[in-house]
């Protein structure tokens, strides 16, 4: 590959301007990109989270969600397709940009969206997908906003329908969820909370941002003294003490949130976790967590004042769980590769910073 992937560290990018350094080039991206355009359009192996309604619902993947059937499973399809989206704006002249371009052209049509809508809206589906996939479909949303590009626009018009559908959705969820989840998996409600921000304030939705505000300081305000020495569990890919501390700090002004989280999280003493066993789905998910730990940690770092005492401490870790995660995404397990890149590019690429 050339350049070691962890110098993907010095990558600089904002997530309006796209800027990127020369040690994170067309030829690192490609394996990532190359991750994805081998599993948005592969059907099987499948794990769908199906509500069967009658006989009729007995059908293909590809039939049921038809723009996000790939990837193993529904979530996976939709972070897989935003992977592509990203990385053709960083290198819209790479080798990979066409037939990203082309994959993205034959799932974001107005008629598979469509079909996306009246899959969601079907009986017995009010939980499909909530809120993981659902926040990693608004990421993309916000990411073909963000993206001053002719097919960009034509593909979020096509994604507004089931847009609207699932901020409706998320809307009518969070008032009556008087408790957050505190999973380190999809449920978590904390990692959610903080994608939707990024996509209210990006596509200017003041009325949902400010539900998501509201429920972010009633779940998480008041808390004190995370047990972060219970983490990790055996099969978390999101760390959540760190979750919740990343989307508090988009919910409070600096000083507030320096105060919030000295007492929230006194101390971070975690080490990278290792996977055991590449072709188990479950035990891969740790790949991810170093992933997104690193991340976190860096979103956190963001809006702590640069001489925070812990700033040099928590920048190391970061690094540390980057390099690691980095290195366990192999492409020959499908058990991972189907969704690791896509971690891997957020925060290789800043987004959400």
């Amino acid at each position: 590959m050339g350049i070691p992937l962890r110098l993907l560290l010095f990558t600089i990018l904002t997530t309006t301007t796209l800027m990127a350094a020369p040690d994170f080039d067309a030829t690192q991206a490609a394996r990532f990109a190359q991750l994805a355009l081998d599993c948005v359009h592969k059907e099987y192996p499948n794990k769908i989270a199906h509500s069967l309604n009658s006989d009729a619902d007995l059908k293909p993947p590809r039939e049921l969600t038809p723009a996000f059937y790939g990837c193993y499973d529904w979530h996976s399809s939709v972070h897989g397709h935003w992977l592509l989206a990203r990385l053709i704006r960083l290198f819209p002249d790479a080798p990979f940009a066409p037939p990203a371009r082309a994959a993205l052209n034959q799932s974001l049509t107005p008629a598979h969206i469509a079909g996306e809508v009246a899959y969601l809206n079907g009986a017995g589906r009010a939980s499909f997908e909530r809120p993981y996939g659902l926040a990693w479909l608004l990421q993309l949303s916000a990411e073909l906003h963000e993206w001053n590009d002719p097919d960009a626009q034509r593909w979020a018009a096509a994604l507004e329908p089931l847009e609207d559908s699932i901020v409706k959705r998320i809307s009518e969820w969070l008032p009556k969820l008087e408790h957050p989840i505190r999973t380190g998996e999809h449920n978590n409600t904390a990692f959610s909370l903080g994608l939707m921000l990024d996509y209210a304030r990006t596509k200017n939705k003041p009325e949902f941002r400010s539900l998501l505000e509201t429920r972010a300081k009633a779940y998480y305000e008041k808390d004190r003294a995370c047990p972060l020495a219970y983490e990790p569990g055996g099969e978390d890919f999101l760390s959540p003490c760190l979750a919740e501390a990343d989307t508090m700090r988009r919910v409070l002004p600096r000083a507030e949130f320096t105060r919030w989280f000295d007492a929230f999280l006194p101390a971070v003493n975690l080490e990278p976790t290792k996977v055991v066993d590449f072709s188990d789905g479950k035990l891969y998910h740790l790949a991810g967590l170093n992933l997104s730990r690193a991340w976190m940690i860096r979103g956190i770092l963001s809006k702590l004042p640069p001489s925070h005492p812990r700033a040099k401490n928590l920048s190391t870790l970061a690094a540390r769980f980057q390099n690691t995660g980095l290195d366990s995404i192999k492409a020959e397990h499908y058990e991972g590769g189907h969704w690791l890149g896509s971690f891997a590019v957020y925060l290789v690429s800043r987004r959400g910073i």
